[in-house]
C-alpha cells in the first residue's frame, strides 16, 4: 500500500470552495472503490463524494462544518489498488458496496465530535477584526453565523488565546451556557465598557418540534448574514402593467406555438430589469473592502420555491443579451429544474442582481433581503386591477388598470436613494410603455 493524497474536488465551472457535510469513512476505516467518502455543499447543493479506489483512510485534513477550496488536500487515504489519481466528484459506482465500518468506529467517531478541538487547517475566509481588541479567525466568524451571533456579541465573549483572542472552545462553550450576553446593553464607564446582562427568560411554548432542514438552515444563516452586513433600505413605486398584460394575454398561445416555451410574466420582468441595470450599471454592484466591484455580466438570479417549500435562486446568466424567446427558455427550464430537484451547483451561482416575485403567493409587495454579496433586490406583487385615475387630453377618467407594485431592498454602503429611486423609476417606466404592439 502507498499513501495519497486526496483533495476537494471539481463540482463546477464557477465553484471555488466546498463546506464538509459529514465524513463517512472515519481514521482508520477501510473503503472499497466508489464507496462514499463524505458529504460536500456548496451553497444550497449537496454532493457525495466516491472514493476513486479501495484503501483506508489514514487522516482527515479538515473536519465536518470547514469550508474548504477546491483543489486542497482534505485526506489522506492509503491506497490498495489505485487506478485513478482523478478524484472527480459525481463518478460514484452505480451501486456502491456497503462502508467497512463498525459500529464501534462509528460510536467512537460520534463521541469525538462532541469535544472541541482547534481546527488542523483554516478556511478559505480572511481573519478579520471586529473591534480593536477582539480579533475573530475564519473558524469562530464560520460558527457565528451559523448561530446567528452577531459581531457585537461576539465582542462580549471572554477570549482565552493569545493577546486575548477568542478560540472554538471559547465560543462553543458560551453557546452551551445559553449565551448569556445575547442582550447585554453596552454601558461605558471610562476607557472600559461594561455589559449588563438581563435575566431574559422567554416562553417558547409547547408544540409540535420541526427540525429545520440543512436548506433552512443555510437560508436562515444567509438572511441573518445579509441582515448584519449591509444596512437595508427599501424603495416603493407602483406601476400600471395593463398594456403588459393585455399583449402577453393576446400572445402566450401563440408564442408557445411558435417556439414551444410558455410566455410568463418573468421573462418580461427580467427583461425590464436588464434594460434599467444597463442604464443605472452601478446598481449591478458589490462591496469588497473600501472597493466597489461593478460586475461586467448582467446575471439575474430568480428566486424560486421548491417543492419542499424551501426557496432558492437559480440564476439567468448574460440576461441582457437574451431575446425573448431565449429568456423565455432560460427561465422555463430553471423553474423546471428546480421543481424537479435538478438543480446542478452551477445553476445557483454568479447572479448579480436578483428578483423576488412575492405576487406569486398574493403579496402586494415584500421586503425583500439582499442577496449576499449583491447590492440591491427586488420585489414584484401580485397584479391588480384597480379603479385609477387617467389624465387624458380630453379630461381626466376613471379606468380599470393592471397595478402592480415594485420594492428595491438596497444596499445603503453603496447604493444611496438617487440612485436606487432612479433604477427602481426606470424598470416601472419601461413595464408601462411596453410596446403593445410589439411582434412575437
Amino acid at each position: 500500500m502507498n499513501k495519497q493524497e486526496f483533495k476537494m474536488p471539481k463540482m463546477g465551472e464557477s465553484i471555488t470552495e466546498g463546506t464538509i457535510i459529514e465524513w463517512h469513512v472515519n481514521e482508520g476505516d477501510s473503503f472499497e472503490e466508489g464507496d462514499i467518502l463524505l458529504e460536500v455543499a456548496t451553497d444550497k447543493v449537496d454532493n457525495e463524494v466516491p472514493a476513486p479506489y479501495s484503501g483506508n483512510m489514514v487522516e482527515h485534513k479538515f473536519s465536518n462544518g470547514d469550508v474548504v477550496p477546491i483543489g486542497k488536500v482534505i485526506a489522506i487515504l492509503e491506497a490498495s489498488d489505485v487506478k485513478s489519481s482523478n478524484h472527480a466528484i459525481g463518478k460514484s459506482s452505480s451501486s456502491p458496496k456497503k462502508n467497512k465500518i463498525t459500529e464501534q468506529s462509528r460510536n467512537t467517531n460520534s463521541s469525538s465530535k462532541n469535544q472541541v478541538t482547534e481546527p488542523r487547517s483554516s478556511t478559505t475566509s480572511k481573519s478579520f477584526k471586529v473591534n480593536e481588541n477582539i480579533f475573530i479567525s475564519p473558524l469562530v466568524d464560520s460558527i457565528a453565523r451559523k448561530n446567528h451571533i452577531s459581531y457585537e456579541e461576539l465582542a462580549r465573549i471572554p477570549g482565552t488565546g493569545k493577546d486575548g483572542r477568542l478560540r472554538k472552545s471559547d465560543v462553543s462553550e458560551y453557546i452551551e451556557n445559553g449565551r448569556p450576553f445575547k442582550f447585554a446593553q453596552n454601558s461605558h464607564e471610562g476607557e472600559n465598557p461594561t455589559f449588563q446582562v438581563p435575566n431574559l427568560k422567554f416562553d417558547k411554548g409547547k408544540g409540535k418540534i420541526v427540525e429545520m432542514d440543512r436548506m433552512r438552515q443555510m437560508i436562515a444563516d444567509h438572511m441573518v448574514f445579509s441582515k448584519h452586513t449591509s444596512p437595508h433600505v427599501t424603495a416603493y413605486v407602483e406601476a400600471d402593467l395593463t398594456e403588459m398584460v393585455n399583449w402577453r394575454n393576446t400572445n402566450k398561445i401563440p408564442f408557445q406555438e411558435k417556439y414551444g416555451e410558455r410566455l410568463t410574466f418573468t421573462p418580461l420582468f427580467v427583461e425590464a430589469v436588464a434594460k434599467a441595470i444597463k442604464d443605472f450599471p452601478m446598481i449591478n454592484s458589490s462591496l469588497d473592502g473600501k472597493n466597489v466591484i461593478v460586475k461586467d455580466e448582467i446575471n439575474i438570479g430568480m428566486a424560486t420555491a421548491l417543492p419542499s417549500g424551501n426557496l432558492i435562486v437559480p440564476v439567468v446568466r448574460n440576461a441582457d443579451k437574451k431575446n425573448l424567446k431565449e429568456l423565455a427558455a432560460a427561465t422555463n427550464e430553471l423553474a423546471g429544474k428546480a421543481r424537479d430537484n435538478k438543480l446542478k451547483a452551477d445553476d445557483t451561482k454568479g447572479s448579480t442582481f436578483t428578483i423576488s416575485n412575492v405576487g406569486t403567493f398574493g403579496s402586494l409587495m415584500g421586503t425583500p433581503i439582499i442577496n449576499q454579496p449583491e447590492a440591491a433586490i427586488l420585489a414584484v406583487g401580485v397584479i391588480k386591477k384597480r379603479a385609477e385615475v387617467m389624465e387624458r387630453e380630453e379630461g381626466d377618467s376613471i379606468e380599470i388598470r393592471q397595478m402592480m407594485y415594485l420594492s428595491l431592498s438596497f444596499d445603503h454602503r453603496i447604493v444611496d436613494g438617487y440612485l436606487a429611486g432612479s433604477f427602481l423609476r426606470r424598470i416601472a417606466d419601461y413595464m408601462e410603455k411596453f410596446d403593445s404592439n410589439r411582434k412575437i
